[in-house]
């Protein structure tokens, strides 16, 4: 089976938003009047970002849904994508269950999958994104403004603590595993909220290193600082109460664990209501977790109010 059979068995369908999709040198997409294109691209590769067992159709949504988490953070309805996959060997069930998460993932979100490669080699997922947003609406991580109040679209560390559990370092029922183990193969872009966020917000990103990593390049990126506080954190924000971890290892993966895949944004106090009752329709628990602050330096305190002594912010590939 040639490479050109893989991808019109497996991955080439009618297109929504397209002039013309899958099968020719280059895809022709149809761009809105007064809109501008977002673009963005993840890789995900065994042993890195996943375990060489995982599930092919969990596989399949996830290695898409965690573009559309950039979509969503800067505001903009995804239309396109593009996947470049290299492959060990044609297995016909794996492709059969990873192009079924892949498109279930596009058809709930509107997406045509438009073009891209595949080769020969250790399994390795490329996806790219494209969407579209109104000319100068885009949310951008420089937007961020004192006094604006910080905000994640919902539960974090729930993936971090799947891993934890995975690996070992955590113990969990079978109720919370289930639940978090979601979080980490299946997560759920915000693309919704994003949307709406057009109008309420000044700053977003999507959380994939961890909180702290993450809201540390809206801080960069505004040339500003921050102030956060676990123990104003509502309850939905936090874990199952049996993590079998200590405080300190707890507060670290909720800081940092990174593949959170919700929204941290920044918007002014004059819209919290307003954003508290976009959560109710949306389904999503908002959580306010701080302030952005003209000093500079990201403090945080815990939840004996005293501030925490943070080492690393996030995940890096490099470190």
């Amino acid at each position: 089976m040639s490479e050109f059979d893989v991808i019109r068995q497996y991955f080439t369908r009618a297109p929504q938003h397209s002039e013309l999709g899958v099968g020719d040198d280059a895809a022709l997409i149809r761009v809105g009047a007064n809109m501008e294109l977002a673009v963005s691209a993840d890789m995900l590769v065994a042993g890195t970002h996943f375990f060489a067992d995982a599930d092919p159709y969990q596989l399949g949504w996830k290695a898409l849904a965690v573009n559309l988490s950039d979509m969503a953070a800067m505001g903009a309805q995804p239309k396109w994508a593009t996947l470049a996959i290299a492959l060990p060997n044609i297995d016909h069930a794996w492709l059969a269950e990873f192009s079924h998460g892949l498109f279930a993932c596009a058809d709930k979100f509107g997406v045509d999958l438009v073009g891209g490669d595949t080769t020969r080699g250790p399994l390795t997922i490329s996806v790219q994104i494209m969407g579209e947003v109104p000319t100068g609406h885009a949310l951008k991580r420089s937007g961020a403004k004192p006094l604006d109040d910080i905000w994640v679209s919902g539960p974090l560390g729930l993936a971090a603590l799947a891993l934890a559990q995975l690996q070992g370092q955590a113990s969990l029922n079978a109720a919370d595993f289930k639940r978090c183990s979601s979080a980490l193969h299946s997560p759920q872009p915000r693309v919704a909220l994003g949307l709406a966020l057009r109008s309420l917000a000044n700053s977003a990103i999507d959380i994939s290193d961890g909180l702290l990593a993450d809201l540390s390049h809206i801080l960069q990126a505004s040339q500003l600082g921050a102030e956060l506080h676990l123990s104003q954190w509502p309850q939905a924000c936090h874990w199952p109460e049996a993590a079998g971890l200590d405080s300190a290892s707890q507060a670290k993966l909720l800081l940092s664990g990174g593949d959170d895949y919700e929204l941290c944004f920044t918007a002014p106090k004059a819209v919290h209501d307003k954003l508290l009752q976009l959560g109710k329709n949306l389904g999503l628990d908002l959580c306010c977790l701080g302030m952005i602050t003209e000093d500079p330096n990201l403090v945080v305190h815990g939840l004996d109010n005293a501030i925490l002594d943070i080492k690393e912010l996030g995940f890096d590939h490099f470190k």
